[in-house]
Parts: structure tokens; sequence; C-alpha cells
């Protein structure tokens, strides 16, 4: 695999013409617009590029951009990878590690997730400020020495400095933010409403299909994290929710998320 990595970042870095991301974006469902504020410079698509896997969800375009952002290199992923569409951990994860060996320092996550805290309202930001892991562990199987240690602390994990970096750029734009747990469980499957109850008494404000791995790969190679989850939905009311609700919520939050990633990575 770590062949396969090297390979893979190899072809990219021929083709990028020794542009050198400082920050990777991954965006989630509905959250791709945020791509559109790229000065962009290269654009792959995840099918040109060898043992890269390919989006399979709608609302993810399958596409790395790298481009600038308030003068900052970035690459970002306009649509992720999850483990309920087939892919293994390592797979879902690959992005991740491939971006490592291209340069970023920083990881920007974002996801559409379900609000477990009553508080939350649909198309609010949660600031993540740690998760509850229900997936398969990324991790599992022969450690890559090269790349991070066998037992990775997870203290810490969305990195607080970016945290309060957050707060106080909220503060001056007048967003409002909110803060919690995210909760990774595998999906495809919305949550019923005894697995919310569940979540929540477990210590879990919003929860998702995704997001998870990554931070988990990205701390083992010791790149520190921001996330953020647009909550899509309140997954303790009685409503049923649905995709294309979850991405038409996501469209109209992505704004917020998008002002909020450009300050900060303005700000690194």
């Amino acid at each position: 695999m770590l062949e396969e990595i090297k390979k893979c970042a190899s072809f990219i870095q021929e083709r990028i013409e020794g542009f050198v991301p400082e920050v990777g974006i991954i965006l989630g469902t509905g959250l791709g617009a945020f791509a559109e504020q790229i000065e962009a410079k290269y654009i792959l698509d995840y099918h040109d590029i060898p043992g890269f896997p390919v989006s399979t969800v709608e609302g993810h375009k399958g596409r790395l951009i790298f481009g600038l952002v308030e003068g900052r290199k970035v690459v970002a992923m306009q649509g992720r990878f999850h483990y309920y569409e087939g892919y293994a951990m390592s797979q879902v994860t690959f992005p991740v590690r491939v971006m490592k060996l291209l340069g970023i320092q920083y990881l920007f996550v974002s996801n559409a997730s379900g609000g477990i805290n009553t508080s939350f309202s649909v198309g609010d930001l949660m600031i993540i400020t740690d998760h509850i892991n229900l997936m398969p562990n990324p991790l599992i199987g022969k450690n890559m020495a090269e790349l991070g240690p066998r037992f990775p602390d997870m203290h810490n994990c969305y990195d607080k400095a970016l945290r309060d970096k957050a707060t106080a750029i909220a503060a001056e734009r007048g967003i409002k933010l909110q803060y919690g747990v995210y909760v990774g469980g595998t999906g495809p499957t919305f949550e019923t409403q005894a697995e919310y109850r569940y979540f929540k008494a477990i210590g879990g404000d919003a929860a998702g299909m995704s997001t998870v791995p990554e931070v988990i790969v990205a701390r083992h190679m010791s790149i520190p994290v921001f996330g953020v989850s647009v909550i899509t939905n309140c997954g303790l009311s009685d409503e049923i929710g649905d995709h294309e609700d979850v991405q038409r919520q996501g469209a109209k939050a992505g704004k917020n998320m998008g002002l909020l990633f450009t300050e900060m990575i303005k700000n690194l």
C-alpha cells in the first residue's frame, strides 16, 4: 500500500509542476461549491489518477483541485469516499495519505450530518471537538511506520488552536457556530430514532457516515485537523429525511462554511 501511495503521489506531482499545497480540504455532501472559490491551477479527475478510488455518490463530483485560496496553496477533494460504497478503509483514506506526500500541513474536513443535540437547528455549522468511531479503524493491519506510529494518540484530534481561530473568525463575521462530538457510523442507512437516542446517550451531538477514518489517518501522520459538520436534519424529530434534502441543506449552509474556511486558510 505504501508503494501505491508513493506511486500515486509521484503521478500527481508530475502533473502539477512543482505546486506544493499547504492545506488539504475534503468537501462533503452538498458542500462542493466551495471549490468554486478556489483559484484553480490544476484539476485532476479521480478516474484519471492511477490507484485512486472513484466517487459513486450523488453530490460528489470526483476531482482534485489544486489552487489558491487568499494566496495560500490548497488541494481540495471535491467528493470523498465512504466505507458504505464498498471501499476498504485503506481506499477510503488513500487520498489523505497521498495529500500528505504532496506536502499538506493541515487538513480541513467537512460533512453533512444529522443533528443529535436538541439545541441544534437545520443549517447550523458544528465545529467538531471530538469524535466517536463506530466504523472499522482504518489503521487495522500492518502499520506503515514510515508514515506514523503503531499506536497513535487521538487526544486533541481536532486541533484546539484551529478551533479557537474559527471561534474568533466567526465572532468577527457574525457566523453562528455550534460545537460538539461527531459520531461516525458505516451507513448507508440513515439512523433509526433508537440509534439517535443511543448516540445521544454515549455523548454524540451529530452523526454521519464519513470523516472519522480520514481524521484518524491524518492524526496517524501528525497532520493538524479542523472539522465542520453542517447539520442537515434533526435525527430525533419525526421528519423523514432523504439524500436529496441533505444535499439541499448542505448547499445552503455551505456558504457560511466556505466563508469560515476561506478566512481560516487566509489566517493560518
